[in-house]
């Protein structure tokens, strides 16, 4: 299993998945500091979720692919994408911002069951529709690992989508997410339903008012 040692940690109270694009905002020195380590030695850094003054143990690394502005002040607006999903071995803070040793992840070689693809396609198409979001089957086609890209707009909670991370595998992972769209989807669609009895009528029909 490959290592990185003293890999820079930039915490954060989100998850990023293998492939997702970033936007960040540099404006803490520490994190001004490890921007520009990543850059000038052309470095990853580690994205990790922080939540309660705690850090996850597994993290994505992430490529800074592009700088879109600076500041006189060093402050920066950069782009990154992530790529590998790691393991905290340990954290050290010798410098401005913490480094951690860590494993990557090797992922598993699999062939994706394609009634399990299909099936959690369908739903989430269909937690967009609900959503009033445009369905676009592109957004399904030629990507690396679905269940990434279908975690960034599934409705998980942060807690959940560190769940995700931890995933092992690919079909593991589109598994937890037909779980997950088996129980939310229900759900919106009730949501949407007394939303538009509402709508449609000023006041639940089944529940007409008292008469005074």
């Amino acid at each position: 299993m490959a290592s990185i040692d003293s890999l820079p940690l930039f915490p954060l109270d989100l998850v990023l998945y293998p492939n997702e694009r970033l936007p960040l905002h540099i404006f803490e020195k520490r994190y001004k500091d490890l921007t520009r380590y990543c850059l000038d030695h052309d470095v990853p850094f580690g994205i990790v979720q922080s939540t309660d003054d705690s850090l996850s143990d597994v993290g994505t690394t992430a490529r800074i692919d592009k700088v879109v502005e600076r500041y006189e002040d060093g402050r920066m607006d950069i782009a990154v994408e992530g790529k590998e999903r790691f393991r905290i071995l340990g954290v050290h803070d010798e410098k401005s911002y913490y480094t951690a040793d860590v494993s990557l992840f090797e992922e598993e070689n699999e062939t994706v069951d394609l009634d399990l693809k299909e099936r959690v396609i369908t739903q989430h198409m269909k937690l967009l529709e609900l959503a009033g979001r445009t369905v676009r089957p592109d957004l399904y086609q030629d990507v690396e690992y679905l269940s990434y890209v279908l975690a960034q707009n599934a409705a998980l909670d942060g807690e959940q989508k560190q769940e995700l991370l931890e995933t092992p595998g690919e079909n593991e992972r589109i598994r937890y997410l037909i779980r997950h769209f088996e129980s939310l989807i229900p759900k919106v669609e009730k949501k949407e339903d007394v939303n538009r009895r509402i709508r449609s009528n000023g006041h639940f029909r089944d529940f007409p008012p008292e008469e005074v």
